[in-house]
């Protein structure tokens, strides 16, 4: 029996692996947080197509891949030097994985779109302090 063929754009997933893992090995800890961003944000959006798209399996797998990624963002605050900025990061993101629990279970974009909106709130802040640090 012959093998089957790869399809004609097989090796684009395998660069794009790579394309990431070297953006993370040559990252700043700031930048490492802000690609982190960036996934939540893409993931929320891939949740929003699946969810217009009636794609229930996808959505639940991108919704639960933006909690996951929100718990690394919880996780990696450090409430002693971080202080009030921190704790105030923290309760943001716990507000933002309830609504993205809330969302999932009731099909809600609207709930979707709020959380995409603190995100990019919290993105750009975070970008500024890059730019101007």
């Amino acid at each position: 029996m012959k093998p089957m063929p790869r399809a004609p754009f097989g090796g684009i997933s395998e660069y794009r692996k790579v394309g990431i893992q070297s953006s993370v090995e040559s990252a700043t800890p700031h930048r490492l947080i802000e690609m982190l961003m960036d996934g939540v944000l893409e993931k929320i959006q891939l949740a929003r197509g699946c969810m217009e798209r009636k794609e229930i399996a996808r959505k639940c797998e991108a919704i639960d891949w933006s909690l996951n990624i929100l718990g690394g963002l919880y996780g990696s605050l450090d409430m002693e030097k971080g202080g009030d900025v921190a704790r105030n990061l923290a309760n943001l993101y716990d507000y933002m994985m309830r609504r993205l629990v809330d969302a999932n279970i009731e099909n809600d974009t609207a709930i979707l779109d709020e959380v995409t909106r603190l995100m990019g709130e919290i993105r750009e802040a975070w970008v500024a302090i890059r730019n101007h640090g």
